[in-house]
Parts: C-alpha cells; sequence; structure tokens
C-alpha cells in the first residue's frame, strides 16, 4: 500500500514550483489532488499530467475568500471530504528597509500568506475527515529573518502562529497541523528572489546563496516534497504544532 491511499488533498499554489512537486508526489502515493492557483493554463496542463480520475483544478486568490470557499466546494464536491491541506500560495514582496518598504506591498505580502492560509483553514475545516493533515509551507525566515525582508519574514512567522492556534483547536478531531520550512529551493519563485536581492543573474546569484547554506546547495522540490508527504501521512501520527525545518541547516 502506500501512504495515501485513498485520501485527498487540496494544495493551493499547486501548479508549479513545491506545489507540483507535491501533488505529483501525493498523486504517486495513491492521493487525489486538487489544485488551486492563480494560472489557468499551468493547471490544466499539471491535470492533464496527473490524469483526471486523479486531480481537478480551479483558479483561485487565496485572498479572496468567496475564490477560496469555491474552491473547497469542488474539492469537495469532486472527491467527497478532505484528508490533507496543504498551503502553499505565497510571493516574495520587495526587498528594501523598513523606512522604505512600501506600505500596499507589506499588506500584499500579508495577504496572500497570511490572510489566505487563514481563509483554506477556515472553510476546509468543516470537511476535513477525523485524522487529517493540515501543513502550512512557511519558510526558513519563518524561524529567522534577515535585512531587507520585512514583508516577507513578518508573514512567514503570522504562519507559525495560524499554525499553532490552529493545531491547538482541531486536535479533537484528531487532526494535526504543522508548518514546513524550506530553505532556498530550485524554483523559479526563488531565483526571482535571488536576483531581485543580489542584483546578479540566476547562476551567480545562486551560489551567493549556496555559501549561505551550511550544505552548500539549494533543495529540489521534490525533497520538500518528501517532507510535506511525511506530515501528511501517518509517518507522522503525532506530530503536529510543529516546524520542520527542510533548510540545510540555515536556521542553526
Amino acid at each position: 500500500m502506500t501512504r495515501l491511499d485513498n485520501k485527498v488533498a487540496l494544495i493551493t499554489g499547486g501548479e508549479s514550483g513545491i506545489g507540483l512537486a507535491t501533488a505529483r508526489l501525493f498523486a504517486a502515493e495513491g492521493a487525489r489532488v486538487h489544485l488551486a492557483g492563480l494560472h489557468a493554463g499551468r493547471l490544466a496542463e499539471a491535470v492533464a499530467e496527473l490524469g483526471p480520475d486523479v486531480a481537478s483544478s480551479s483558479v483561485t486568490d487565496v485572498t479572496d475568500e468567496d475564490q477560496v470557499i469555491a474552491a473547497v466546494a469542488q474539492a469537495v464536491g469532486r472527491f467527497g471530504g478532505l484528508d490533507v491541506l496543504f498551503s502553499n500560495a505565497g510571493i516574495s514582496g520587495a526587498i528594501a528597509p523598513i523606512t522604505e518598504y512600501p506600505t500596499d506591498e507589506f499588506r500584499r505580502v500579508l495577504d496572500v500568506h497570511v490572510l489566505g492560509a487563514f481563509h483554506l483553514l477556515k472553510h476546509a475545516f468543516p470537511h476535513l475527515r477525523e485524522g487529517a493533515s493540515v501543513i502550512i509551507n512557511s519558510s526558513v525566515v519563518g524561524l529567522t529573518s534577515d535585512a531587507g525582508i520585512s514583508g516577507y519574514a513578518t508573514a512567514k512567522h503570522a504562519q507559525v502562529g495560524l499554525m499553532r492556534t490552529a493545531a491547538k483547536e482541531a486536535a479533537a478531531r484528531g487532526i494535526r497541523v504543522n508548518s514546513v520550512h524550506p530553505g532556498p529551493t530550485d524554483t523559479e519563485f526563488q531565483r526571482d528572489i535571488e536576483m531581485t536581492a543580489t542584483g546578479a543573474p540566476a547562476d551567480v546569484a545562486a551560489r551567493i546563496f549556496d555559501a549561505r547554506i551550511p550544505l552548500a546547495r539549494h533543495a529540489c522540490p521534490e525533497e520538500i516534497a518528501r517532507s510535506v508527504l511525511y506530515l501528511a501521512c501517518s509517518d507522522s501520527s503525532f506530530v503536529t504544532g510543529a516546524t520542520l525545518s527542510v533548510d540545510g541547516g540555515m536556521h542553526i
């Protein structure tokens, strides 16, 4: 038997990067997946790749509560109750000192990461089956921080507070809630962050970031997906309220 046989998962930001890698792994482990994301074309490609019996999708802006309600309804309508939530949608935001950080940009970053995760938990929780698992994709900077990333780091720290609250509220139903904290991962999202932060081409920027990682390399999306799978399945049956670092040692 595979680890997610007959389970149903809803993944936000599911059309690319860590979200898509996780969807592929979940499907390989026996799950059916509903992918929520912003890019209709990429969502359609992901569903075609995974197969219409295994995957469905909805174009969803997680900051829009009505769209999240609709995505949850589509997932439940297509596959029945939910067993796994992976709150993965995110944006990077500006890189600037606090005194120069655009207020609208700060608000937008919090809206996507914090309000978006809140919307998902609020409206999917009633559909979670007993023993379900919820994972919020935070970041190494949800445990640490750095200069210039006040929006992103604040949002990622706030997700931990939401996760810990949800873990206590859901425990009576046997539902576990945890967060995963990736370090730099080889995705389009991360490459954009690195080029913005360093002003260097992608390959040079990646080497600059590698020098800050004790294991001296980026993760691949599949490595993060395997950690999400651990939190999603019964291998982590006594783990809740935890922050799982998958960052090559950057949090040390």
